[in-house]
């Protein structure tokens, strides 16, 4: 007979970090160490859908992967016998086997209102019940509940940081919660023969359809070849377990509680450039060091909470107000961007699914863009995304296609671009500029083709900010004033007139005199030879045949011209006046409306270029404020001031 399993003399806390990669202020963590257990395992799941079905590149991997290092190795300093315990299983299968063998009666977690995180919680807590283990679930992701806000603001979407805090002030009058503290000292798991799951069957993913494969390199991933990992000692995974070759995470910001706290530490520390922040007055050229916290990363995976940031820059603006000195103001001051992230978090808690998509959206305008989603229809009468779009124009396919890897021939945008797969962030501005550009000011691409770009590139990205920016760019949401576009060239040229920033991150561009920068293809030819880069091509090569010099890129298309049809194209969407859940919409009657046309019809595979289905058309796979602009045109976002509500819906 096997040997009786010792009984332990408390509870049995299972704590499954997911958004809160931190011990400061955790309200999962407090929440479980209340208990009083008497054995303490903090888990986290190495969770297929992420691994396999959402977007992440090599530069958001190494930034968890610092993550949870950085948590693994702060638990063992608290308790020698302490670590953050990889599981490599889905968490709806293994959690099961987890209480069963480790005698489980309470699990602990950090609320994430994620539309796939939600159905997955519901399905764990199901379990959970049925296994009779209790169940403690805790806010801490945002400064406000977003289920909360979305409940006293009359189960609606929050469209403006005006609605965000009126609903806040019928919770907690409108302030957030002050930050907890971290624990001293953490109980003991079981001991190593207890916590071995060497007997246990794992139930191993399906690793097709993988969005990520074009990022895995190497023969053969280990990932999943145990389920306490390939060494089974529970450990945090390398790139080259998840198959990823670790060259290709090129990002210079780096994961983990410890460096957030650094790098907070640092700002509060400069009060001046605390008191007086403002988003818009940032440069999005400013490279080595940036102009902004770069904190939105860690806030994304929990290595910093939110509602420290928030207390810790509020204790500065208070006290440069006693001072009588200069304090910035809402909502461009740094608290401001931080409600802005909260604002995106209640309307994706209030929407679901929809609020990633265009159909079932009842926020977002319906525009006729190219590259249009395609759809699939789920039990409840829902439309959700089916992982392909269709190329409708060739042309546009093409222009997404130069705008993703950098290749437009406008250098403005190309930096942009470069830096972005590169480092895998750019300011808030940057994303402004090629947003705008995508969508509403040059190539009339569908934002659902940008915002996946995002996903995949972004080492910060969350869906709810994400997609609340590319609705907002794009004019189909939050903001409504699409007659304003950022110019590629004019809008470069005011932050940056000598064009260091296109210097740095398109160095074949480098020798140009800054006359040119912004518009190579006006350099004479003779000077393009002097300065070893020939403007030609499609961006195809990357150098030109004749000359045998580096080549650049000529723009990819007229950009007056197409901001114009764009800006003509939107007018004519406003006017319509369809939204995402109209009946038109949903049953594709939408364009027999605006007289659409499909000259492709295209169905093909996103992050390889192949087609998705041997069609004779086709689908593809999908891997604030108002301010002048000096130049050309004018832009109408940058990201800070708040926009008049949209105007409202005609049914």
């Amino acid at each position: 007979m096997p040997a009786k399993l010792p009984k332990p003399s408390g509870p049995v806390v299972l704590l499954w970090h997911r958004t809160d990669l931190r011990l400061h202020d955790a309200p999962a963590l407090t929440a479980a160490l209340e208990l009083k257990p008497s054995v303490f395992i903090p888990v986290w799941t190495w969770d297929p859908h992420y691994v396999y079905r959402a977007r992440v590149g090599p530069n958001r991997w190494r930034f968890l992967l610092e993550c949870q290092q950085d948590l693994s190795a702060a638990y063992t300093k608290l308790n020698p016998k302490q670590k953050l315990w990889l599981v490599r299983e889905a968490p709806q299968t293994v959690f099961p086997k987890l209480w069963k063998t480790w005698g489980v009666t309470h699990l602990v977690f950090e609320k994430d209102t994620d539309a796939y995180a939600r159905d997955r919680d519901n399905e764990v807590v199901r379990l959970a019940e049925k296994a009779g283990v209790t169940v403690v679930i805790r806010s801490g992701r945002t400064l406000f509940d977003s289920d909360e806000i979305v409940r006293v603001h009359d189960r609606k979407p929050t469209m403006s940081i005006t609605q965000l805090e009126k609903a806040a002030e019928k919770l907690n009058g409108g302030v957030p919660d002050r930050p907890l503290d971290p624990p001293s000292s953490v109980p003991d798991p079981w001991d190593e023969n207890r916590m071995d799951l060497s007997r246990l069957i794992q139930d191993i993913p399906e690793a097709e359809p993988d969005v990520n494969s074009e990022h895995r390199t190497k023969k053969s991933e280990t990932q999943y070849q145990n389920i306490m990992g390939p060494k089974r000692d529970f450990a945090v995974p390398t790139l080259k377990e998840l198959g990823i070759d670790p060259a290709q995470a090129t990002t210079p910001h780096r994961g983990g509680e410890s460096v957030a706290l650094g790098i907070l530490g640092d700002c509060i520390r400069d009060e001046e450039y605390v008191g007086t922040f403002e988003k818009p007055k940032t440069s999005p050229a400013a490279f080595e060091p940036q102009a902004t916290t770069l904190l939105s990363p860690h806030l994304h995976f929990g290595s910093l909470s939110v509602r420290k940031f928030w207390w810790d820059v509020d204790a500065v603006l208070k006290k440069r107000k006693t001072e009588k000195r200069p304090v910035a103001q809402l909502p461009t001051n740094l608290p401001g961007q931080l409600l802005f992230r909260d604002m995106y978090f209640a309307a994706q808690a209030a929407l679901g699914y929809a609020y990633a998509q265009t159909q079932g959206n009842r926020i977002a305008r319906f525009v006729p863009w190219h590259l249009q989603s395609n759809y699939s229809e789920v039990p409840r009468g829902e439309h959700l995304l089916d992982g392909t779009y269709t190329i409708d124009k060739p042309e546009a396919e093409t222009w997404f296609r130069r705008w993703k890897h950098g290749r437009t021939g406008f250098p403005w945008i190309d930096a942009l671009m470069r830096q972005l797969k590169q480092e895998g962030w750019i300011h808030h501005l940057g994303r402004h500029s090629v947003a705008c550009f995508l969508t509403r000011g040059g190539c009339y691409v569908s934002w659902e083709r940008g915002a996946e770009v995002f996903e995949e590139w972004l080492v910060d990205h969350e869906t709810a900010s994400n997609v609340g920016n590319w609705m907002w760019l794009s004019c189909t949401a939050f903001f409504s004033q699409y007659y304003r576009c950022y110019s590629p060239v004019a809008f470069g040229k005011k932050w940056d007139p000598e064009g260091h920033f296109v210097r740095r991150y398109c160095p074949e561009l480098a020798q140009f005199d800054k006359k040119y920068i912004y518009e190579p293809w006006k350099a004479p030819i003779a000077d393009q030879k002097k300065w070893q880069c020939r403007v030609t091509g499609d961006g195809s090569a990357s150098r030109d045949e004749a000359s045998g010099l580096p080549a650049y890129p000529k723009p990819m298309f007229n950009f007056d011209e197409r901001r114009d049809f764009c800006i003509s194209q939107i007018k004519h969407a406003y006017e319509v006046n369809f939204y995402g859940d109209d009946a038109k919409v949903m049953d594709g009657s939408w364009k027999e409306v605006f007289d659409f046309h499909d000259e492709g019809g295209k169905v093909v595979d996103e992050t390889t270029g192949q087609d998705a289905k041997q069609l004779t058309g086709g689908i593809r796979k999908r891997s604030g404020g108002d301010e002048e602009l000096d130049g050309d045109n004018t832009h109408g976002l940058d990201g800070a001031k708040e926009e008049e509500p949209s105007p409202k819906r005609k049914r």
